[in-house]
């Protein structure tokens, strides 16, 4: 069946064994952040069975799904949440990260109601411009937290080369850890989680040494795709091949290498260009931007693509002797898997990889 993503679960064990190890010789805990995999339960608990402990995302939906089936860890919630779902977070959240006063208000009076006690990371804005409490006002911020009922500050937080692409360095990870530093010694308290960052951390992670208090990362690219994200650079000794998206060839005709006929703005808008290079042989591959980020894939044969419509993908077959029915294998980057990972279009197979007997599909999602 395609199109279909190829999951190598033994490749996302061993990259999620390797990362933890890392991290707990600088003394720091990982959590495995599955919202890139749209809260995959094969993946998820393919994790916990690695070892870790925790798992993140950023839907309130998909962590209700992944505590349904029972899979033992603690569920953090990575983005801010709405009013509108506080009710929800209470409800299925263990951790969740805040950065709006009211929101944890709204929180603590529905942890109240359920009876329960809430545990929340203090999200810090340290330069990317994203979600955080500016750092001269976390002292005020926590001041307010302490008086409300059933709520636990677990922690501060910060996050990096999200949105501003900001660089974790050492200097940023001392800030962050001084500030965790200051409040624990100004509220006599332990904070469980310095988290300081995600995947973008990698080199921080490997070349510090010492941490000082920060002891939390949330890592997600490095797990599946083996890559810290600063410069999308391979990370050694990790796969970068767990993910594989194949797709199956649907036409192959010679045709002009140009559009011809009178020109307007395509399907989504824009305006595109061709090189004049004759006749050529092009092949139309089964899946389109409706269901992944083009120009997240990297052909594994000897095509190039040419450009997408939402279900078709066009690529220049000139060096091949590619057959409608071929399936074509692509390498996928961080964006094509989140894609390939949420449409309900594009089939998952989980494999396994054995050195001597090679790949062989385990199980199909339905």
């Amino acid at each position: 069946m395609t199109p279909r993503v190829e999951i190598d679960l033994r490749k996302i064990r061993h990259n999620a064994k390797t990362l933890k190890k890392w991290c707990e010789e600088k003394g720091i805990q990982m959590t495995a952040v599955v919202k890139g995999v749209n809260g995959d339960v094969e993946i998820a608990r393919t994790l916990v069975d690695s070892g870790v402990t925790s798992l993140a995302d950023t839907k309130i939906e998909r962590i209700a799904k992944l505590k349904s089936t029972h899979i033992p860890a603690t569920y953090m919630l990575i983005r801010t949440p709405a009013l509108s779902e506080v009710s929800e977070v209470v409800r299925h959240v263990d951790v969740s990260a805040q950065s709006e006063i009211d929101v944890v208000r709204a929180i603590s009076a529905e942890a109240v109601k359920q009876n329960k006690t809430h545990a929340i990371i203090v999200m810090v804005e340290m330069g990317d411009l994203r979600e955080g409490v500016m750092p001269e006002d976390v002292p005020a911020f926590i001041e307010q937290v302490r008086q409300l009922p059933n709520i636990q500050l677990a922690g501060i937080g910060a996050n990096f080369a999200c949105f501003g692409g900001i660089i974790p360095t050492e200097q940023k990870m001392r800030e962050l850890s001084s500030l965790a530093k200051h409040i624990q010694k100004e509220y006599t308290l332990f904070l469980p989680y310095v988290s300081g960052g995600n995947s973008a951390n990698y080199y921080w992670l490997k070349q510090t040494a010492d941490a000082g208090c920060i002891n939390h990362l949330r890592l997600g690219e490095a797990i599946f795709l083996g890559r810290e994200t600063i410069r999308g650079a391979a990370i050694p000794g990790l796969y970068q091949d767990a993910f594989c998206l194949v797709a199956e060839v649907i036409e192959v005709k010679t045709k002009p290498s140009v559009p011809y006929g009178v020109q307007s703005r395509n399907a989504f808008g824009e305006a595109p260009t061709f090189p004049e290079r004759g006749m050529m042989k092009r092949a139309i591959v089964g899946i389109g931007r409706q269901d992944v980020n083009v120009n997240g894939l990297t052909p594994l044969a000897p095509v190039d693509i040419i450009g997408s419509s939402s279900d078709h993908m066009i690529i220049d077959a000139t060096r091949t002797d590619i057959q409608v029915g071929d399936h074509i294998r692509f390498a996928v980057n961080y964006s094509a898997m989140i894609s390939l990972m949420t449409s309900p279009y594009v089939q998952k197979t989980y494999v396994q990889t054995d050195e001597k007997n090679g790949r062989f599909p385990t199980k199909t999602s339905a």
